[in-house]
């Protein structure tokens, strides 16, 4: 019996811990392979856009569709769940677009958590809130609008005992933590030549 309990607490304590950490793998889809709700949502903000492609993406938590596009000068993912709902809308940006005391923020607590650290990318995000529709968080983010509910997403990579360790972390507009894990690359099952 306690073997049994034992057992039980050791995997609840690794879905935790895998649940922190971003185990992602991405794919490349056709357009048909994409949802369709999904797709008519976006349809016109495709019209001008270049370089459109379609990509299924699984990591250790769910499974998503993502649209990504260059229009303008920015390059844009949309992403969806499986039922071809929005989830959110992202585009890389600098540091210099991120408002002085919000990367200010940012910058404190990742001089405080995270030794010889490098930020990679940055990207802001536009999630999809109960109390905007999905149209609107379409026109906000198309339109590059810095609201109070806008996040920014870091994927950046800091020194540790054994080396260094890529994260990702996500903050507010105010600059504080929303959410971080710990990201590692795509296991490949095939040898690269």
């Amino acid at each position: 019996m306690k073997f049994k309990y034992l057992l039980f607490v050791i995997v609840g304590i690794v879905q935790i811990t895998s649940a922190q950490n971003k185990y992602e793998q991405e794919s490349r889809i056709d357009k048909a392979d994409f949802p369709n709700s999904a797709y008519l949502l976006i349809e016109d903000y495709l019209k001008d856009a270049k370089r459109v492609r379609f990509y299924q993406e699984i990591d250790s938590t769910k499974k998503s569709y993502e649209a990504k596009f260059k229009k303008g000068r920015l390059r844009y993912s949309v992403e969806f769940d499986e039922q071809g709902t929005l989830e959110d809308v992202e585009f890389k940006i600098k540091v210099r677009d991120i408002p002085n005391d919000t990367w200010g923020a940012i910058q404190s607590y990742l001089d405080k958590n995270h030794y010889k650290h490098r930020v990679k990318k940055i990207q802001q995000q536009y999630p999809l809130r109960e109390e905007k529709s999905v149209e609107k968080t379409l026109h906000n983010a198309f339109q590059n609008l810095i609201l109070p509910d806008v996040n920014y997403e870091l994927v950046f990579s800091a020194k540790e005992s054994g080396g260094f360790q890529e994260y990702e972390a996500l903050f507010d507009y105010e600059g504080q933590l929303i959410r971080l894990r710990k990201s590692f690359p795509p296991s490949y099952d095939h040898v690269l030549y």
